[in-house]
C-alpha cells in the first residue's frame, strides 16, 4: 500500500494528515472550517485517495494558518506515498461540469512545482471560508507535492459550483496521476530515469 502520514506543528498549527492512494475514497476530516472539510472530502471521494485531516488551527486569528498548512501537508503526505514515482501514469486531467459551470484542471507530477491559475470568485466568503485562500490552497498543496497544476474555470456563474468543480476536476486529475501502470513495469515515468530536479 502506497501511504503516507505527516505530523506539522508550529506556532500557528497542529496538522495530522495520512492518505492511502490505493484507498477507496474514505475520509476523515477536521480543520475548523466547513467549507474547506467540505472540499477535502470530495477530493479523497473522487481521486479514491483515503485521507485523514486532522486540523487544530489559529482561527481566533484568521483562516489563512490552517488553509495554507493543511494543503502543505496534504501535499507532503501524497509525495511521500508516491515515493519515487515509479510506474505511476504521472499526468491526469478532467473537465468538470456542475451545473451551469464547467472547469478544467490538468496536472503532471513532475516533481517540479509550476502553478497557473485561471479562475475567481464573485463573493469573499463561501461559509464562513475566505474565497481568496482556495487559490492559496491550490498552490500550496502542489508546491509540496510536486505538481505541474494548471487550473482554469471555463466559465460558470454560481461560487459553490466553481469551487466544487475545481475540486472534483483537482480530484480526478490526480486519481488519473496516482494510478499505477501495469505495462511500465515499475519504471519511472521519465527518460532522465528520475522526477523533478
Amino acid at each position: 500500500m502506497r501511504t503516507g502520514r505527516i505530523e506539522r506543528n508550529t506556532a500557528e498549527t497542529k496538522i495530522l494528515v495520512e492518505v492511502n492512494l490505493d484507498g477507496t475514497g474514505k475520509y476523515d476530516v477536521s480543520t475548523g472550517i466547513g467549507f474547506l472539510d467540505h472540499m477535502v472530502e470530495q477530493v479523497a471521494k473522487h481521486s479514491l485517495i483515503d485521507v485523514t485531516m486532522k486540523v487544530d488551527g489559529d482561527l481566533h486569528v484568521d483562516q489563512h494558518h490552517t488553509t495554507e498548512d493543511s494543503a502543505l501537508a496534504l501535499g507532503q503526505a501524497i509525495s511521500q506515498a508516491l515515493g519515487d514515482k515509479g510506474g505511476i501514469a504521472r499526468y491526469g486531467s478532467a473537465y468538470s461540469p456542475m451545473d451551469e459551470t464547467l472547469s478544467r484542471v490538468a496536472l503532471d507530477i513532475s516533481g517540479r512545482p509550476y502553478f497557473v491559475w485561471k479562475a475567481g470568485f464573485t463573493q469573499e466568503k463561501l461559509g464562513e471560508w475566505d474565497t481568496e485562500l482556495i487559490e492559496h490552497w491550490f498552490h500550496s498543496v502542489g508546491q509540496t507535492c510536486g505538481l505541474t497544476l494548471h487550473i482554469e474555470l471555463l466559465y460558470g456563474t454560481n461560487n459553490h459550483h466553481i469551487c466544487e468543480s475545481l475540486y472534483k476536476g483537482f480530484a480526478r486529475a490526480m486519481r488519473a496521476a496516482v494510478e499505477i501502470d501495469p505495462r511500465k513495469g515499475g519504471a519511472i515515468p521519465s527518460t532522465k530515469g528520475q522526477l523533478g530536479g
